[in-house]
């Protein structure tokens, strides 16, 4: 199989995906009014992505994301941080069915790979602090999220790689860069792959 083929398609795809940030933010406004539904568990009406992996080839990677934001904790982040290691972002909220689904895996590939150069930041884009925590104690979840009511987050890579729903988890390599999306909750074992395939770089 040839690059061209593969890179064409990544290539249709990101273009694709940057029609997807209209549609995501609109689920994510109207998860608002939905929200006691999403707590209850039925879910009605609940929009995420369909779990489509998009990898970007080096050549084809934007410059680095200029994330400034600042974590539950009171952390504050910047682009530095993403220099030099890579990082798994997973875009998430405590109401999102697919995200309480998907927290245990996210927090197994933490713990296997952070000894290996690998950092993992959440990106909650509607919780109060308390509810975030009690997630991450619900799940187990040891890896730190960003309090990204206002968006800063999001913003700083809708134009790069664009999330198209929540969950979306990217991956991004040693130089700050979208490396890969999963639009939805995601299968373990391709996002391990994911990450390792940064890492290897």
């Amino acid at each position: 199989m040839t690059d061209t083929p593969k890179s064409s398609r990544r290539s249709v795809l990101a273009a694709g995906g940057l029609a997807l940030i209209t549609m995501g933010l609109s689920a994510c406004a109207q998860e608002d009014a939905l929200a006691k539904q999403a707590k209850a568990g039925d879910n009605k009406n609940y929009v995420a992505g369909d779990g489509s992996v998009t990898e970007f080839a080096a050549s084809e990677r934007k410059s680095g994301i200029q994330i400034q934001g600042t974590l539950f904790d009171g952390t504050a982040v910047t682009p530095k941080d993403f220099q030099g290691k890579v990082t798994v972002l997973n875009f998430w909220f405590a109401a999102c069915a697919p995200c309480r689904v998907e927290a245990p895996s996210l927090e197994a590939l933490h713990q296997e790979f952070k000894g290996k150069g690998v950092q993992f930041f959440g990106v909650n884009l509607r919780d109060e602090k308390a509810t975030a925590d009690a997630f991450d104690k619900t799940f187990g979840l040891t890896y730190p999220s960003f309090d990204d009511k206002d968006g800063s987050v999001l913003l700083s890579v809708s134009g790069l790689v664009p999330p198209g729903a929540v969950p979306t988890t990217l991956v991004v390599d040693k130089q700050g860069r979208v490396a890969s999306r999963v639009l939805g909750e995601i299968e373990k074992g391709t996002l391990k792959a994911l990450i390792q395939s940064a890492v290897a770089e």
